[in-house]
């Protein structure tokens, strides 16, 4: 059985962590695979939106702390420190993917979201959280700090304040917690989480994805541009967008008063 299993349902790619017993904790087969099925469904124009979810009751529990045991078992000094950032510069791979790629991604959280789940979730464009689920940095408790890109979204996200909090405490939280504090999109009750997610995965995946991946670099362009430069991204972009099919449908469903019917072209 992978530790990674990548399904496709219509226009909807569903990437599951695939380690239930582990609580999805991120083998290195799962880091591999990770990497391979997102640059897979970025490149795939029939696939309009991207699930991550984990496989059982929880999302993804962290790394996998006793690979990392049984490694510094046998190994020290400057061995380590090579070893280690090899590791999670492979890791990385993966979060320059997603954050390249040009179609919405979804979390769809139950459970826990521990270390790098809290990590791949603030990752995604879109969190829909079980109201059970729960939400812990928790890197601090294996004396370590983030990775999986959390240092540059969580701050984005929640604040640098929070974002210290969650580092420095590495305390637990609810997803309504997290939702108030502007991680979490939506919370709905677990035995609806499923449902839900198919809905706004497909919701998304009817929309005008083309104009999803422009918006998507907008946002996060926003967040290091100066004024001139976003003003002028925005310009480039509407320019782009209106030249394309969809941008024709969207104008004409709305001047004849009916539902645009999207392409992502």
């Amino acid at each position: 059985m992978a530790d990674l299993e990548l399904t496709i349902d219509g226009a909807v790619a569903t990437l599951t962590m695939n380690r239930p017993a582990a609580r999805n904790a991120l083998s290195m087969e799962m880091r591999s695979l990770m990497d391979e099925a997102f640059h897979q469904v970025e490149f795939d124009e029939a696939i309009r939106c991207v699930v991550l979810a984990g496989a059982g009751e929880h999302f993804m529990a962290g790394g996998d702390v006793k690979s990392m045991h049984g490694y510094l078992a046998e190994h020290e000094g400057p061995e380590v420190q090579s070893y280690f950032l090899h590791r999670i510069h492979n890791l990385h791979a993966m979060c320059f993917s997603m954050r390249r790629m040009p179609k919405p991604i979804v979390a769809k959280v139950r459970g826990a979201a521990a270390g790098a789940g809290v990590s791949f979730a603030a990752a995604c464009d879109l969190v829909i959280s079980s109201e059970d689920a729960f939400y812990t940095l928790a890197y601090c408790h294996i004396g370590t700090t983030p990775d999986g890109s959390a240092s540059f979204h969580l701050p984005r996200a929640i604040g640098i304040k929070r974002s210290m909090e969650l580092m420095l405490l590495g305390d637990r939280y609810s997803a309504q917690q997290m939702s108030d504090m502007g991680l979490v999109n939506f919370v709905v009750p677990d035995a609806d989480l499923d449902a839900e997610c198919d809905k706004l995965a497909r919701r998304l995946a009817a929309g005008p994805t083309h104009v999803y991946g422009r918006g998507k670099q907008l946002m996060y362009r926003s967040l290091e541009n100066e004024f001139e430069a976003q003003l002028q991204l925005e310009a480039e972009s509407f320019a782009d967008c209106a030249a394309r099919n969809d941008y024709r449908e969207g104008v004409a469903a709305f001047v004849e008063k009916r539902r645009a019917k999207f392409t992502g072209t």
